[in-house]
């Protein structure tokens, strides 16, 4: 039966490859997963009015909780325009110095560049994002608001955290520092750095810069880190004698990428963890298929969240990357050589349901009291669906049907 207090139900779908089950919608929220009573096999996704509510005919689909992009940069994409060659030289410095150069010539960063790549990753299921904003001399707080007007541009369908980033390095540009703060006054709910001993040269200034923006404003910090082996793993306990110092709240600190963290020997990577675990700092990942994987089962057992990030989609730094996080996903699945269900559903678990704690505090589930955020697939299960990469059947953000196939037809509009 309908329940009186809702406008949008999905029926005879099945959570996590459950049961089938009615997920009934008031607004942007769930209200109530109940048993369909309704078996019957995988058909196409229709949806009719009835008595002024939309019910969607899931037939038995596959439903998981929308997808969760933890690094990313929509700031600063080509995606939508003419294709971009790739140009300037190779490594940090190289990409940076090449992004400066051309991005003004692209519009970047601009509105409708964030709205593009917003969609996309919309379009495969991705209702959640963190996303890392340059801030720097040359485009100032610019980018930042221009990520603010696109996430109001969707009307709330994709919630969007922002980490104030200064790809450009932080103390060797004077004034980038003022910067972050103002950013973090502004509202973004966390400041970024970016390879202290490399790029600045200056690991201790560096991260006292940005622990003292953590500590007047409350923002979080979440930083690049790209430095290998010893080095990293020396920004990493610097990283955490701060957090430890300061008393910083679990969840507020944030290492992106941390290729040290498998660089260094088994015994140096249990210590950093089981101390990472101990004072809630997190890591992010976008599975880059040329290293090796961050390993799932040791930062389970230590206690480690992380999550999936799809970094730059068509950017100046690579033609690579569609903005879909299940592929990110499926390639740190595969490069990680992961073959049980209990891995597989794993990795599906921290792309949705786990990885929302990167942009929210709430609940992310297909349980009462979550945000309506549901992605519907033809699939047997998540980990069929994840091997697969199976096509979005339908999604639902914040309580809002989105249609996978008509976003596709019509992707800049």
């Amino acid at each position: 039966m309908l329940r009186d207090d809702v406008d949008l139900v999905l029926r005879s779908v099945r959570p996590w490859g459950g049961d089938p089950a009615d997920v009934h919608i008031a607004g942007d929220r769930i209200v109530a997963v109940e048993p369909s009573g309704v078996g019957g096999g995988v058909r196409s996704v229709g949806s009719i009015a009835a008595a002024g509510v939309t019910v969607v005919d899931g037939s038995g689909l596959l439903a998981l909780p929308g997808l969760v992009n933890a690094h990313a940069h929509v700031d600063k994409s080509w995606w939508g325009r003419p294709w971009e060659s790739y140009g300037g030289e190779g490594g940090t410095q190289g990409r940076i110095a090449h992004e400066r150069a051309r991005r003004d010539a692209l519009g970047i960063p601009g509105v409708d560049v964030a709205t593009r790549v917003l969609r996309e990753g919309l379009r495969t299921g991705t209702t959640r994002v963190r996303t890392h904003v340059d801030v720097d001399l040359g485009v100032g707080l610019r980018g930042v608001h221009a990520v603010q007007a696109a996430a109001e541009a969707l009307d709330g369908a994709v919630e969007v955290s922002i980490v104030a980033f200064p790809q450009d390095g932080v103390l060797r540009r004077p004034g980038v520092l003022d910067l972050l703060r103002q950013a973090a006054l502004a509202g973004v709910a966390h400041v970024g750095g970016l390879d202290p001993s490399l790029i600045d040269r200056d690991p201790v200034g560096q991260l006292d810069g940005l622990f003292a923006i953590a500590a007047d404003t409350g923002c979080g910090i979440d930083l690049h880190l790209h430095e290998p082996a010893d080095l990293g793993a020396f920004a990493i306990d610097l990283v955490l004698d701060r957090v430890e110092r300061d008393g910083i709240a679990p969840g507020k600190v944030n290492i992106a990428h941390g290729f040290a963290v498998v660089d260094v020997d088994p015994v140096r990577r249990r210590d950093l963890l089981e101390r990472m675990a101990g004072l809630g700092v997190t890591m992010t990942t976008v599975a880059p298929l040329r290293m090796r994987q961050l390993p799932l089962h040791e930062f389970d057992e230590a206690g480690v969240r992380f999550g999936f990030g799809t970094d730059g989609i068509r950017d100046l730094w690579s033609p690579y990357g569609d903005g879909d996080l299940l592929g990110i996903a499926w390639q740190y699945a595969r490069a990680g050589g992961m073959v049980r269900d209990e891995d597989l559903r794993r990795v599906v678990e921290i792309a949705s349901r786990d990885g929302a704690a990167f942009v929210t505090d709430e609940v992310h589930d297909l349980v009462p009291g979550a945000r309506a955020d549901v992605v519907l697939v033809d699939a047997e299960n998540p980990m069929d669906a994840l091997v697969r990469r199976v096509p979005r059947a339908l999604v639902v953000a914040g309580g809002q049907v989105i249609d996978p196939v008509a976003l596709e037809q019509h992707p800049w509009e």
